[in-house]
C-alpha cells in the first residue's frame, strides 16, 4: 500500500498556518507531513497532530524524498519555480497562487462546483482566487438551473486577504488612532478608517488584476469564455472574510422562493436571509468556517430576470486553505 506523503510550502504564512489548521481537523489518511518554507523562515518550528516539526528551507532537491502530494501557498514565482519540479519526481501539485490559474491544461477547481475537473489534471491543480471561489459556489447552481446571462461583482474584500503585512497596516491604524505616526507596510494609503478600490496592479484598461482575476477564473471554471460579467474590487478595514453583492441577469425567468430553495440545496453554502429580523450574512458569521453564507436575496427589477446576493466566506479558510484540502481530500479518495 502506498504512504501518503505530504508536502506544505509556504507553511509559516497566513494561508499556510490555516492549511495546517484544516488537516488537524480533517484528520486525512497522511502518514508523512513535511513542512517547507524560505530560508528566512527554515529551522522554525511547528506544532502539529500533537507533533514537533522543523520547517525546511525549500530548495530544487526538497522534492527527491518523493511526495505523493503538494499545497503551495508561497506565491506565484515560487510556484513557476518549483512546481514542475515536484511534479517530475511523481508529485501532485494544488497551488494557491495565480501562475498556472489560466493555463489551459491546468484545472481550476472549487470542489463544490467543478470537481469532474480534477480528474484531468497533469500534475498540477490550480486554486481559484479567495474572491473568485465563493462567488462561484453561490453562482454554480442558479447557472444550472437559470442558465446565467451577465454578473456583476462588486466585493469588499478583509485586508487578511493582502496577507499579514495587510494586517499589520490595519492594526496599526487602529492603535495610531488614523494618524500618520506609522510606515505602511503593504497599502499605497492607509487603510484604517478607509476603502480602497485598488486590490493588486491597476491594468492599461483601468481594471485592477484583482478584477480580471474574477472574470477570467469565472469564466474558465462555468466554461463559458463569452460570459459577460464585469467586477469592482475594494479592499474595506475588516481582519478577515471577504464579502461581495453579485448582481445576476438569466437566461430564464425565475420564482424568488424557488430560486432561494435552489441555493438551500446547493452543497458548501449556509441561507441567512430573514430581513424581518435583519438576518443576514456578515464577516463575523463567516470567521473559521468553510460554507459560503448568502443572504439579501432579492429580485432586480431593472431587468427581465435578475437577482441580488450578498455573498460572504472566510477567505483564509474556503477562499484559500480549505478549498486547496478538499481538493487533496478528493484526490486520495479516488
Amino acid at each position: 500500500m502506498r504512504t501518503n506523503k505530504l508536502a506544505i510550502i509556504g507553511a509559516t504564512g497566513l494561508v499556510g498556518q490555516t492549511i495546517l489548521k484544516v488537516l488537524e481537523e480533517k484528520k486525512l489518511p497522511i502518514e508523512e507531513y513535511t513542512f517547507f518554507a524560505s530560508s528566512k523562515s527554515a529551522g522554525k518550528k511547528i506544532h502539529f497532530l500533537e507533533n514537533e516539526y522543523i520547517v525546511q528551507e525549500l530548495t530544487p532537491s526538497s522534492f527527491d524524498a518523493g511526495f505523493s502530494y503538494a499545497i503551495f501557498s508561497a506565491g506565484g514565482e515560487v510556484a513557476k519555480k518549483y512546481a514542475p519540479i515536484a511534479v517530475s519526481k511523481g508529485c501532485i501539485v494544488i497551488d494557491n497562487s495565480s501562475a498556472f490559474r489560466m493555463d489551459s491544461k491546468v484545472p481550476l477547481v472549487v470542489p463544490e462546483v467543478n470537481p469532474e475537473e480534477i480528474s484531468h489534471h497533469q500534475g498540477i491543480i490550480a486554486n481559484p482566487n479567495c474572491s473568485t471561489i465563493q462567488a462561484v459556489v453561490a453562482l454554480k447552481p442558479l447557472d444550472d438551473t437559470y442558465h446565467i446571462k451577465r454578473v456583476v461583482y462588486s466585493t469588499y474584500q478583509s485586508v487578511s486577504g493582502a496577507g499579514h503585512k495587510g494586517i499589520v497596516d490595519l492594526e496599526n491604524g487602529i492603535k495610531h488612532n488614523g494618524t500618520c505616526g506609522y510606515e505602511l507596510q503593504k497599502f499605497p494609503i492607509p487603510i484604517f478608517n478607509n476603502c480602497l478600490p485598488h486590490i493588486d496592479v491597476f491594468l492599461e484598461n483601468g481594471y485592477t488584476k484583482e478584477e480580471e482575476k474574477m472574470i477570467n477564473e469565472t469564466r474558465k471554471i462555468f466554461k463559458k469564455l463569452d460570459l459577460a460579467i464585469t467586477a469592482t474590487t475594494v479592499r474595506v478595514p475588516v481582519l478577515n472574510s471577504h464579502s461581495e453583492a453579485i448582481n445576476v441577469e438569466f437566461k430564464k425567468d425565475f420564482e424568488l422562493s424557488e430560486l432561494k430553495e435552489v441555493l438551500q440545496k446547493a452543497p458548501g453554502i449556509i441561507i441567512k436571509d430573514d430581513t424581518n429580523f435583519e438576518t443576514y450574512p456578515t464577516t463575523l458569521d463567516t470567521n473559521g468556517k468553510d460554507e459560503v453564507f448568502v443572504g439579501r436575496i432579492r429580485r432586480d427589477f431593472s431587468v427581465k430576470s435578475g437577482v441580488n446576493l450578498w455573498v460572504v466566506a472566510d477567505n483564509l479558510r474556503k477562499g484559500a486553505a480549505s478549498n486547496a484540502v478538499q481538493i487533496l481530500e478528493k484526490l486520495i479518495s479516488c
